[in-house]
């Protein structure tokens, strides 16, 4: 056994009359390792893009729900009337009154 890992940490399999055949399972080995480093990283690197469009439609929506409650404010009577105050226009005293048209055929 004392042999068997002296010859491993000498590197013997890489020389020995059957290398090729080590050699080349080595490279599968160093090929699959690195795409398997690629795909970490491209699995990081997604994870960061998510985290901050998250964090950009939060920032929308709480833009939006602002928005939204000053449009309703400006929509509001109270607001309307002050902001047409100012130019001199005020609302009528009296109410509107319904007009009725009488067709033709009312008439006979």
């Amino acid at each position: 056994m004392k042999t068997g890992v002296l010859d491993l940490l000498k590197g013997k399999f890489l020389v020995s009359g059957d290398s090729p055949k080590n050699w080349l399972f080595i490279i599968f080995i160093s090929f699959l390792a690195t795409v398997m480093i690629s795909s970490s990283h491209s699995a990081d690197q997604k994870v960061h893009t998510i985290a901050l469009l998250n964090e950009e439609v939060k920032e929308l929506r709480n833009e939006f729900v602002d928005m939204r409650s000053d449009v309703q404010q400006l929509k509001l009577e109270s607001s309307i009337t002050d902001k047409i105050a100012e130019i001199g226009l005020f609302p009528s005293e009296t109410p509107p009154q319904k007009i009725r048209v009488k067709s033709i055929n009312e008439e006979q």
